[in-house]
């Protein structure tokens, strides 16, 4: 793989990802000062959610048919315009609209992850998806605290606007590097022209999930990160209750959280990966994961410092599992429907960003600051239980085309 198409494609996601997070400090506040309730103002954060479950699996087989690199044009080309409406926004009909459309056209996670499958050995597949966790990381970690500082400026008489502009920019700049810099991954006679063309197709759904493994995968991807989510959503909260902090400092604890998925997930998962194999990394993610919920149920009661080691357990734990997870699925579909299949989980993930928030705000509420977090751990338990049905992995597929191999050991 030529060097700068792992470039543009570490690009694309981590744009993605930094224009997620650069709206995250002002969103809420903009939709208020627009006339929404609290409950409103989340509503506009979830149909961004909502249209990435129902768009990446769409992308992801139109992506199966035409090629990755179509695809991947567009929705940079989309998220340009979404931006850009955001930083024009000034009603709540005009602002859902903006978020809508972003949320359909960052739908393209699971493309990304198929360009990454068709250009990689098995072997290597695990590295390349863990570039994608890296830029999510980096993402994760920029985008609040950009969008923060952004935020404080008025621009066009509202706050936010410069964010939304400079994300426009951002992705604009992304668009014109992709054009030149991004061959097409997928042969001619490698793509399935007989793809589905329906946003949500219930049989093809069906069929994706009845390979060997994927629907396990699918409903791993979807307990662990309704549960993750949960606590994204209460953890500035929990941390102003238990230990009076304030947004700045809270801002700190999520740096230091996506700073160690990009240590995990950029460095140490191809050499771990390549020793232990996918299927175990999965299961000592999850494990880790369910562990670090414990740890912050009972981190008020230790300190400060500890709420950083149940943080930093947590951060592994997810920097573990999750590509690794990426890599089990796309090597057990087959060539022509890797697209579909990380789009299946994929869109799974956005359904659980959906729904997960909610019950951990319901617990958070209802039955304490600790619940989210000591509930969470017992359903982070069942997918680690649950990751001891992924069957062992395929071999290397014959269909695998020679130039992935050539282009993945052009990019070392």
């Amino acid at each position: 793989m030529r060097k700068a198409s792992l470039g543009t494609l570490f690009l694309t996601v981590f744009l993605d990802l930094l224009g997620f997070g650069l709206v995250v400090p002002f969103l809420p506040g903009v939709a208020r000062d627009l006339g929404a309730s609290d409950l409103v103002a989340t509503l506009v954060a979830s149909s961004y959610s909502l249209m990435q479950f129902l768009c990446i699996p769409l992308w992801g087989r139109l992506s199966d048919r035409v090629g990755r690199r179509p695809v991947l044009l567009w929705s940079i080309a989309a998220s340009v315009a979404g931006m850009t409406l955001l930083g024009f926004a000034r009603s709540l009909p005009l602002l859902f609209l903006a978020r809508i459309w972003s949320g359909m056209a960052t739908a393209n996670i699971a493309v990304a992850q198929a360009y990454i499958a068709d250009v990689t050995t098995p072997e290597t597949r695990a590295r390349g998806m863990g570039l994608i966790g890296m830029a999510f990381g980096l993402g994760f970690i920029i985008g609040p605290f950009v969008g923060g500082e952004l935020g404080r400026f008025e621009v066009l008489g509202q706050e936010g606007t410069l964010a939304a502009f400079a994300a426009a920019g951002l992705s604009l700049i992304n668009l014109i590097l992709a054009a030149f810099t991004l061959p097409e991954s997928l042969r001619p006679e490698s793509r399935n022209p007989t793809g589905r063309r329906k946003v949500f197709d219930l049989e093809a759904f069906r069929q994706v999930v009845r390979q060997p493994g994927i629907g396990v995968a699918m409903w791993i991807s979807f307990i662990a990160l309704f549960w993750f989510s949960g606590m994204e959503v209460t953890f500035r909260l929990f941390n102003e209750d238990a230990f009076a902090m304030g947004i700045a400092e809270t801002g700190r604890v999520f740096a230091f959280l996506g700073l160690i998925v990009v240590i995990v997930q950029g460095g140490l998962i191809h050499r771990l990966s390549r020793r232990f194999g996918e299927v175990r990394l999965v299961r000592v993610g999850l494990f880790s994961m369910s562990l670090g919920f414990v740890l912050l149920a009972v981190s008020p009661d230790v300190g400060v410092w500890f709420l950083y080691v149940a943080s930093g357990w947590v951060a592994v734990g997810n920097g573990l599992y999750s590509p690794t997870l990426t890599s089990y699925t796309s090597r057990q579909a087959t060539l022509q429907t890797q697209g579909a299949a990380l789009g299946v989980v994929q869109s799974m993930s956005a359904l659980a960003r959906v729904l997960g928030p909610l019950c951990g705000g319901l617990l958070y509420e209802f039955f304490g600051k600790r619940a989210p977090y000591t509930v969470g751990a017992v359903g982070l338990l069942l997918a680690f239980v649950l990751a001891f049905r992924l069957i062992p992995l395929l071999p290397a597929r014959a269909s695998t085309p020679a130039h992935a191999v050539n282009l993945a050991q052009g990019s070392r």
